[in-house]
C-alpha cells in the first residue's frame, strides 16, 4: 500500500485536547489525522506516511524518516530587530524598496523569511500572500505562523499551497505591486539549520522564464529574485544582480513589469 505523503499526529502521550488540536490541523489541510502510538514512537507512523506534522503544546514540526525541523522564526526575528534598529542592510528595502500600503505576493515562499520581513515593511495596511507548492512547507509555515501572536505593526499574511506559475496566471494584471522570488537553488545551508529537510521537501524547479513572465504581468511596480552570489540562474532570465557585498552569499535581481 502506497504511503500518505503527508499526515498530521499529536504530541507523545497526548491528552483530549492535544487531539482536538492535531485534528483542527488536519481537518483544516484535509490530510489523515494518525494516532500517536502509546510509546510515543513515531516509527509506526512513518511507515504509513512519508512525512508527518507533529503538532505540539509548544508549535510544530515536520519529521520524515531522516529528520526533523522544528518551525521557528529564524533569520526573520534576526532581520525584524535590525529594522527595529534603523538598520539600512535589508535586501528588501534596498532592492525592493518596500513601502506601507503595498501588495506583495511571495510566489516561494518556504519558511516565510522573507514575507515575515516583508510582511512588516508594508504594515497593517498592506497584503501579504505566500504561495508555496511543497505541502508539507505549506503546513509548517501555516501553522507555525497560527501559534505565533499577532504583530500590530505587520500586514497579515495568508498561505496558499500552490504551484507559483498556475498561481500566477489567474490572477489580473497589476494584482500586486511586488512580486518575490527565493527559489530552491538559492536558500544558503547555514540560514537555517534544518535545511536538509528543507531541501528534501522543497520543489528543486528553477525559476523559468515563462513563471518569471507572468509574475512581471501580475506585478504593478517590481519583481525581486534572488540567487547564488555565482549561479547562472539570473543569467538564464535575462537578469542583472543589483551591488552587493563581496562577502554576500546570494544577490538579487529586479524585473520590470511587462509593458500594455
Amino acid at each position: 500500500m502506497a504511503r500518505h505523503p503527508i499526515a498530521v499526529t499529536s504530541r507523545a502521550n497526548p491528552g483530549a485536547l492535544d487531539v482536538a488540536q492535531a485534528a483542527a490541523v488536519a481537518e483544516r489541510w484535509r490530510v489523515p489525522l494518525l494516532a500517536r502510538p502509546g510509546r510515543g514512537g513515531l516509527a509506526a507512523l512513518l511507515a504509513v506516511a512519508e512525512t508527518l506534522l507533529v503538532v505540539e503544546r509548544s508549535g510544530v514540526c515536520l519529521q520524515d524518516g531522516e529528520g526533523s525541523a522544528r518551525w521557528s522564526t529564524g533569520l526573520a526575528a534576526l532581520r525584524l530587530r535590525a529594522l527595529d534598529a534603523g538598520g539600512q542592510g535589508e535586501a528588501l528595502v534596498r532592492v525592493a524598496g518596500l513601502l506601507p500600503g503595498e501588495r506583495v505576493l511571495d510566489c516561494t515562499l518556504g519558511l516565510a523569511q522573507d514575507a515575515r520581513v516583508a510582511a512588516r515593511l508594508v504594515g497593517p495596511t498592506g497584503q501579504l500572500v505566500g504561495v508555496e507548492i511543497s505541502l508539507p512547507l505549506a503546513m509548517l509555515a501555516a501553522e507555525g505562523l497560527r501559534r505565533e501572536p499577532e504583530d500590530p505593526r505587520s500586514a497579515p499574511l495568508a498561505i496558499h499551497h500552490a504551484d507559483a506559475r498556475t498561481y500566477l496566471a489567474g490572477l489580473a494584471r497589476g494584482s500586486f505591486d511586488v512580486v518575490l522570488f527565493d527559489p530552491m537553488f538559492s536558500r544558503e545551508s547555514r540560514a537555517q539549520p534544518s535545511f536538509a529537510l528543507l531541501r528534501r521537501l522543497a520543489s528543486a524547479a528553477p525559476l523559468d522564464a515563462s513563471t518569471l513572465a507572468e509574475a512581471r504581468r501580475v506585478a504593478r511596480r517590481l519583481v525581486v529574485v534572488k540567487a547564488r552570489r555565482h549561479g547562472a540562474e539570473l543569467r538564464a532570465l535575462g537578469l542583472l544582480p543589483e551591488r552587493a557585498s563581496r562577502s554576500a552569499p546570494v544577490v538579487w535581481a529586479r524585473a520590470a513589469p511587462l509593458e500594455d
